[in-house]
């Protein structure tokens, strides 16, 4: 005995789906409710359940497929099956299994050949050669400010002719030193380098005129840091002078903020994206918002109205209750609910913004079912908080952080998708200061919310005007002008724009 498991409805717009993904393969075992397949919608991707217990004898609907809901999408029986409903899915894999052997003995060729011309020397050196690798990154990173003074320092020692003579110098005077020329290639080098260095220092200093200083000089040298011996005096007869030893100073203190400046300002690493250099098909969801997003720029006649609004009370308002609300609700109190907010009470008294066009007619609801845009790894989606004038901040909130949340983890019903009648977009959450956002139908209109930014701005004062510090955003409408003329959007931006400038928001707090 085996049963059919049919493409379930997926919400009341819902009348096809497409098999984006098969989870079980013929002859996997299945129990009740364990997913079998993806299936992909014009509103959600969803994972479909196995309603009953067995084995997968048939898939009747390939992966890419489109099909209507109800159509049959796979078999399940006990797993006996007929004799030749079942040899067929077993000689499938069977030859599938087989298939691979010699690609995998082809690869388990290439790993031994690549191998094989060093299984005793190269093995060792490939862990030594990460670890060269790494272990001066950490060493350089960790002091950075002393790097470039180390590359100064290191500078003169390239000349040819200090390393060749450093080893003449340094056995006589050093015996310490007289073992290194025995040492490998590799070691000379670095054991002559910091010898040379002090011996041209020394024959440097040696050389150099200090000329007589006066205590008042070498005090003010011994508070500033300054080597005196590495000074040349400017006075009459190499006479080191005050000046001498402050320009010094000067010098090492620049010297030293460069490094760190320069190290403070060096770019993060970018990085590079595996999209690069690669070609995907569209999934359907893509197909599906460039065909709405098309369709919409078509059939409207679409433009965007800005206005720039001064939050500053409801950034002091936040600030004085953000610890409370996440304490109470669970949720953080961030700009957007007060957007959201002020839009739909503003929609209650501008239905036009909330109207939708029906053939030659408007329909205008008795409801404002406010559309979020959230950003999946899929796309952009909309889930509809339903009802949004009738809800305070804090059940917004609640609304924006479940609807999210669930719509980045693919667990949203497509009926939550369904509804709209406004929508707002927080295109500020990316730090634009405003966009042009595009009205989908039926909808008619669309609001973006830009970042939040302090800076000064001209306020009147008691005695005229001022300028201060002020938290601004811009909010831009986009909206359809068969409908909508720009007065119309005008009004509903000032209404939003009094409603957020007012800053009265304790009556509709919610906690």
């Amino acid at each position: 005995m085996s049963e059919s498991v049919n493409l379930p409805a997926l919400g009341e717009s819902v009348t096809e789906g497409t098999v984006t993904r098969w989870l079980k393969n013929v002859g996997d075992r299945v129990e009740v409710d364990e997913p079998l397949l993806e299936v992909s919608t014009d509103k959600v991707d969803t994972e479909i359940p196995s309603p009953v217990a067995g084995v997968v004898e048939e898939i009747l609907v390939q992966e890419d497929e489109t099909v209507e809901v109800g159509t049959a999408l796979v078999r399940i029986g006990d797993g006996s099956g007929s004799s030749d409903g079942g040899s067929a899915p077993e000689s499938a894999p069977a030859e599938a299994e087989q298939q691979p052997e010699p690609e995998s003995e082809t690869e388990e060729t290439v790993v031994s050949s690549s191998n094989a011309p060093a299984p005793g020397e190269e093995a060792p050196a490939a862990p030594l050669a990460p670890a060269d690798e790494v272990d001066p990154a950490p060493a350089a990173s960790d002091d950075a400010p002393a790097q470039p003074g180390a590359t100064d320092a290191s500078a003169p020692v390239p000349a040819p002719s200090a390393p060749v003579a450093a080893p003449a110098a340094v056995p006589a005077a050093v015996p310490a030193a007289a073992p290194a020329p025995a040492a490998p290639e590799a070691s000379p080098a670095p054991a002559a380098a910091p010898s040379a260095a002090p011996a041209a220092e020394s024959a440097s200093s040696s050389s150099a005129p200090t000329g007589y200083v006066t205590p008042l000089v070498r005090k003010l040298a011994n508070e500033k840091g300054v080597d005196i011996s590495t000074l040349s005096g400017s006075g009459v007869g190499g006479r080191i002078r005050k000046e001498d030893v402050l320009a010094a100073a000067e010098a090492a203190s620049a010297a030293a903020s460069a490094p760190a400046s320069s190290g403070a300002a060096a770019p993060a690493p970018v990085e590079v994206s595996p999209l690069r250099g690669t070609t995907v098909p569209m999934t359907r969801l893509r197909k599906v918002v460039a065909e709405r997003a098309v369709q919409s720029m078509q059939a409207m006649a679409q433009l965007t109205s800005v206005v720039e609004v001064d939050v500053t009370a409801v950034a002091s308002f936040r600030d004085a209750h953000k610890a409370e609300f996440l304490e109470k609700t669970g949720n953080k109190l961030s700009f957007l609910p007060f957007f959201t907010l002020a839009a739909a009470e503003a929609l209650k008294a501008h239905p036009k913004l909330n109207a939708t066009v029906d053939g030659d007619s408007i329909v205008y609801p008795d409801h404002e079912n406010v559309s979020m845009a959230v950003d999946t790894e899929r796309g952009l989606l909309t889930p509809v908080i339903k009802n949004a004038s009738e809800l305070d901040l804090a059940g917004i909130a609640a609304q924006i952080a479940d609807l999210a949340q669930r719509t980045r983890d693919n667990k949203l019903k497509p009926d939550e998708l369904a509804g709209g009648t406004f929508t707002v977009t927080n295109t500020g959450s990316r730090g634009a200061l405003f966009d042009t956002p595009v009205v989908f139908l039926p909808q008619v209109a669309i609001l973006g919310t830009g970042i939040v930014v302090k800076r000064p701005v001209v306020v009147k004062a008691a005695g005229g005007e001022a300028i201060a510090v002020r938290s601004m955003v811009y909010l831009a409408l986009s909206y359809d002008h068969r409908i909508v003329d720009g007065a119309d959007a005008a009004r509903f931006l000032v209404a939003v724009k009094d409603r957020l400038e007012a800053g009265d928001f304790a009556s509709v707090l919610g906690i």
